[in-house]
């Protein structure tokens, strides 16, 4: 009753960094903590060396160049790569013109991967490629079950 609640929060602690709508930045952004992109960033978005940092790309956001993070939420739009070797979720909304490298994803129906998913385990020893193509309808085609069954 009088002790603390135990909250849970999707985000690391530390600060938060927002890029906001009507804002555009032009260059690398390296961080930790918290980003969010509601604008643009054109360049490469990466973390501070043994951050255990999130970003989210929202609804209106746009990433122009490669991210770099280890748990990330798309929303947006990303052209080019993005790596995690956490989580990566894709909203419904998502598109992604790039390959995404992953240890575990989530990935809502709706969202757009225009490139391939590479697993990669946290030895990134293994890996797994499903090529997809405006995978819109949020199916595997038959012809690559089989690949996923391993």
């Amino acid at each position: 009753m009088f002790g603390k609640k135990a909250t849970s929060t999707s985000f690391s602690a530390g600060s938060t960094t927002l890029v906001s709508k009507n804002t555009e930045i032009v260059g690398d952004i390296n961080f930790s903590g918290n980003l969010m992109v509601e604008g643009k960033v054109s360049g490469n978005v990466y973390v501070s060396s043994g951050s255990d940092a999130h970003a989210r790309v929202l609804e209106k956001g746009v990433v122009e160049g490669e991210i770099r993070v280890p748990t990330i939420v798309i929303n947006g739009t990303v052209n080019g790569d993005v790596y995690s070797d956490k989580h990566v979720e894709l909203a419904s909304k998502a598109i992604v013109n790039g390959n995404v490298h992953y240890s575990l994803i989530e990935m809502v129906k709706g969202a757009q991967v225009n490139g391939n998913l590479v697993y990669q385990a946290h030895s990134s020893a293994s890996k797994n490629t499903i090529s997809t193509n405006a995978s819109k309808s949020g199916t595997v085609p038959a012809s690559l079950e089989p690949s996923l069954k391993s």
